[in-house]
């Protein structure tokens, strides 16, 4: 029996030194990316009252931090510049230690957001991307890039983590990349020579309200946050608020991040008045506050052109409006204009092919306003002033670098009189670098439409090519 009772005991002791060693969240783990040259949030549980040990390979410095009752632990550690080496972290509480390897030092930005900015560098079924086999035959020049997707989950309470896995790009591996995200980092890492992680924390469908708080959505809005009450009203669930903020994108907000690339708004377009980007302000603002990093650039992308159940209808064209409103209105923030990344067949393709264009304009928004590179161009022409003289208007623009890409044969622009009814408008550039507007069928014209349809592409762009944004001179409410 004594024997009995002290192998018992042993066992007791082995099983117990198990449960008791360190436990880290899946965000912290091998391949992982952490932010260079800044202190960088670790964290896990232990044993209750553990001191827990922290040792890194770049540094002889120690770091450690006691667990508190429920075993929780967290702490900083100063991250090193960025240089491509494979870093390791261990991690233990007097049981047994725990480490993480390949992990790099670089920048880490989060791609949030709806479908497409999830959508894969494979696609989705009949919805593929661009330039596929060129991205998987070159992806072993991509070790640089690390990814981790987090689940797409709902829940009525924040989680504090989730089951997913940091991966190196590799022929293996990019296909699973968000393809948004792959092009921005790829031409990141190809302009600094440093790291990328892409953090995608982001769901299908999803609205702005999918990603608010509990107390944002009981402050601000009149969303249901009961779940009978939100299933009753939002048939789909992608739609319902609160449940993605709280299972996909909670367990991400202690990472140490650079900043957030946002692409979404789908499934807000018909939403009134300036309520869209007003929420999206709440929600950079959420954001920013739960990462604790200060004003973390936040880059839109602008919703690409879609019948949306009637090509000429304007409630899309209205939502892209509200984004570039919300770019303005939100402190280093900017946005990237997508009128030239559709095709003329993909009118009904919610989610178009051409996402290398997306990527690559966001890394030079990144490039420029957060890494300092001034000389590259990253700015979409965008609507500045009209003038009317006679029959014709004259649009100003800013953003220009220098001259627009074509003199004559502009497409896109519609004009209407006092009735407010437009007409397909001739376009031209004219003196001062001013677009000269006019029809036939409008004499007296009042006010210049450009692309401010659900689907209609244009052909205008500036100097680096970088398409102008839909705009509207009138405030009409057709």
């Amino acid at each position: 029996m004594y024997k009995r009772i002290l192998m018992l005991s042993a066992m007791a002791a082995v099983f117990g030194s198990a449960v008791a060693k360190v436990k880290l969240p899946h965000l912290i783990g091998d391949n992982m990316v952490i932010q260079q040259n800044t202190d960088v949030c670790l964290w896990g549980s232990a044993r209750p009252g553990a001191t827990v040990k922290v040792a890194v390979s770049w540094s002889e410095s120690g770091y450690e931090a006691a667990a508190d009752g429920q075993g929780r632990w967290q702490l900083t550690v100063k991250s090193p510049k960025a240089d491509g080496r494979r870093l390791s972290i261990s991690f233990d509480d007097g049981d047994g230690a725990v480490s993480v390897g390949n992990v790099l030092a670089g920048e880490v930005w989060v791609c949030a957001g709806q479908s497409n900015m999830e959508m894969p560098i494979k696609g989705f079924d009949d919805c593929p991307v661009d330039g596929y086999n060129d991205v998987v035959s070159g992806a072993r020049a991509d070790s640089l890039i690390h990814f981790v997707k987090i689940p797409s989950r709902m829940s009525m309470t924040p989680l504090d983590d989730a089951m997913c896995e940091w991966k190196q790009c590799s022929p293996e591996t990019v296909g699973d990349a968000s393809a948004t995200g792959y092009f921005f980092a790829r031409m990141v890492t190809k302009a600094t020579g440093v790291p990328v992680g892409l953090v995608m924390a982001n769901k299908g469908g999803s609205r702005v309200e999918s990603w608010l708080s509990r107390e944002n959505l009981e402050r601000y809005t009149k969303e249901p946050l009961d779940s009978a009450e939100m299933v009753r009203k939002y048939k789909w669930d992608f739609h319902r608020p609160l449940l993605w903020a709280n299972g996909t994108f909670n367990p991400i907000l202690r990472y140490t991040v650079k900043g957030i690339l946002y692409y979404q708004g789908c499934s807000n377009v018909g939403d009134p008045g300036n309520q869209y980007s007003e929420r999206v302000k709440l929600l950079a603002e959420q954001w920013r506050k739960d990462f604790g990093l200060g004003d973390i650039p936040f880059y839109i992308v602008e919703i690409a052109p879609y019948e949306s159940g009637q090509a000429d209808g304007t409630w899309s064209a209205r939502l892209r409006e509200q984004q570039l409103r919300a770019s303005d209105i939100i402190p280093n923030s900017g946005i990237v204009g997508t009128n030239d990344c559709i095709y003329p067949w993909e009118l009904t393709q919610i989610h178009p092919a051409q996402k290398r264009k997306v990527g690559e304009r966001l890394a030079w928004l990144a490039l420029n306003k957060t890494y300092g590179m001034k000389s590259l161009r990253c700015e979409s022409p965008r609507f500045k002033a009209m003038t009317v003289s006679g029959d014709t208007c004259y649009v100003e623009l800013d953003n220009m670098y220098g001259g627009l890409n074509r003199y004559d044969g502009m497409v896109g622009f519609e004009v209407a009189g006092e009735d407010k009814v437009f007409h397909t408008a001739k376009a031209w550039l004219a003196k001062g670098r001013r677009i000269a507007v006019t029809c036939p069928e409008v004499k007296a014209p009042v006010a210049v439409r450009y692309c401010f349809r659900n689907f209609m592409l244009g052909n205008v762009a500036n100097m680096a090519g970088l398409p102008l944004l839909p705009f509207r001179t009138d405030n009409w409410d057709d």
